[in-house]
């Protein structure tokens, strides 16, 4: 399945990188890559849990630093987890119909 799904560094997670139109793929392939899909989106919400323990670390940390400069660096990589659990959730929730295809 690793030539129908790319690494997504960012996310921690593969991701659909699909270079036909979904009908193009045989049945069989199509059940393959949702199948694989399906396993890759049930971790995503434990992928969500680590991010949102390392944003309450860093958040705990701020409450501490009286460094400006620390806080707003503290404050940018908070930032950055918080968009990418927004990402991860897009995700999750956009492909429910793929998943749901899965079941029929």
């Amino acid at each position: 399945m690793v030539e129908y799904f790319t690494e997504d560094k960012r996310l921690g997670i593969p991701v659909p990188s699909l270079t036909k139109d979904w009908d193009e793929y045989s049945r069989e392939t199509q059940q393959s890559i949702l199948l694989y899909w399906e396993k890759i989106r049930g971790r995503i919400p434990d992928r969500i849990a680590e991010l949102e323990s390392i944003i309450n670390k860093k958040q705990a940390e701020l409450s501490d630093e009286s460094d400006f400069k620390r806080s707003c660096q503290l404050n940018s990589e908070i930032a950055d987890l918080a968009s990418i659990i927004n990402d991860l959730w897009l995700w999750y929730r956009t492909n429910q119909d793929i998943t749901q295809k899965l079941h029929q």
